[in-house]
């Protein structure tokens, strides 16, 4: 595994750890802050906003930069962002710091998915780009008590100085790991070998968009997230209404479900690199039926223990073979690559919306999981048009995008 990869990886974490430790540290923050929880909350939802909005806006506006250059920016965004939160004397700075935070998050996992492709033969691609991702899993699985238990000893400002060292890390680490021309614009096939020159600019990028196959990967990724989110936004009262858990167990009931993310991440990018297209569909049709399943067995606590985790690895086994696709069909252009993290926010918040609308009508708290599996269902049909559609090609999608 090539030490860039290793760099890479662990900016992931850092960006992860920011996203997911604050829900542990709501109660501090909004104690410390005198602001009301509801207030505390939008620490949460404008950081995802922002993740949204930056990934397509700093990517475009860094379409000409090479992109070492571009991912040490980003990152150095990401320190000032924490180190920002971490001694925000007020709400106002703490919101503007997780703003900050955010506004890189979308750009790096698109930008340097495309690096760390770069860093290895071609039929490895999906394989680094998990390994990239592994960092964001492994801090889905930690965030939460990672933030509770240094909040708990050392104050929430503590948990935000923590992340700001691993962002210092991981800026070195980029600094001085990855290769300079790492990530470069692939040729005009689509193959994984870097052609001279700086990174395409941003009429070329934007021309990438033509291509029916970027539309059905964008709309797959974000109803694939839209159906695990749909269940999983609402999955602590599944556990406590329907399985019968205790509250206490929701803490490592969802550590279950960060492994799973883990282990699909990396079994995923591993099947991708086999045959993508039918490891994508594969793993979409897996999470359909998973959810479907759960539905069905909620009110069971072994079921639901080894549901939540296969819900978890049929849920991310998707990510990687997601991104090279839309990256091999967009020719390289970055843009699509972060399009694709949009995307996926995009559906978080679609399927988030629908579970609550399902509740809201009265139709228990297993109606999520029914939700996200109709999601996942469309998303796999999405799926298989693409891949019925990649066996002939359309001009588009043949022509660089240059």
């Amino acid at each position: 595994m090539p030490s860039g990869l290793v760099a890479l990886a662990l900016g992931g974490f850092g960006i992860g750890l920011t996203e997911f430790l604050i829900a542990g540290l709501l109660p501090q923050v909004a104690s410390s802050l005198t602001v009301s929880e509801a207030a505390a909350g939008w620490l949460i939802s404008g950081y995802a906003l922002s993740v949204a909005v930056g990934a397509i806006a700093l990517t475009a506006a860094t379409a000409r930069l090479p992109r070492k250059q571009v991912l040490v920016g980003l990152v150095t965004l990401f320190v000032i962002g924490n180190l920002l939160s971490a001694v925000a004397p007020n709400y106002p700075v703490m919101l503007l710091g997780r703003i900050v935070a955010a506004l890189c998050h979308g750009s790096f996992f698109g930008i340097g998915s495309l690096v760390a492709r770069g860093l290895v033969a071609p039929e490895k691609k999906s394989r680094a780009v998990a390994v990239m991702f592994a960092g964001l899993t492994v801090a889905n699985v930690l965030g939460v008590p990672f933030g509770a238990l240094v909040g708990e000893r050392w104050g929430w400002r503590a948990a935000f100085w923590a992340v700001t060292g691993i962002g210092v890390l991981a800026l070195a680490g980029i600094a001085t790991l990855v290769p300079a021309g790492a990530g470069r614009t692939p040729s005009a096939s689509g193959a994984d070998g870097a052609v001279p020159g700086q990174p395409a600019g941003l009429a070329p990028q934007l021309r990438a968009f033509r291509s029916g196959q970027v539309w059905l990967t964008l709309v797959a990724t974000a109803l694939s997230y839209g159906g695990m989110f749909g269940a999983f936004s609402y999955i602590a009262y599944t556990f406590t209404e329907v399985s019968g858990f205790d509250p206490q167990d929701v803490a490592w009931l969802l550590m279950v479900y960060g492994v799973g993310l883990v282990v699909g991440n990396l079994v995923g990018g591993r099947a991708a690199d086999r045959d993508r297209d039918r490891a994508l569909v594969l793993a979409l049709l897996g999470l359909t039926c998973t959810l479907a399943l759960f539905g069905l067995l909620a009110a069971d606590a072994t079921a639901s223990v080894l549901l939540v985790f296969l819900m978890g690895v049929t849920g991310f086994a998707s990510v990687p073979g997601m991104i090279t696709r839309v990256t091999d069909h967009a020719h390289g252009a970055a843009l699509a690559a972060s399009a694709n993290v949009s995307a996926s926010n995009v559906g978080n918040a679609l399927g988030a919306w629908l579970g609550g609308l399902a509740i809201g009508a009265g139709l228990g708290y297993t109606s999520p999981l029914y939700v996200g599996a109709g999601i996942a269902l469309a998303s796999t049909v999405v799926m298989v048009v693409a891949a019925r559609r990649a066996r002939t090609p359309q001009a588009e999608d043949r022509a660089p995008a240059r």
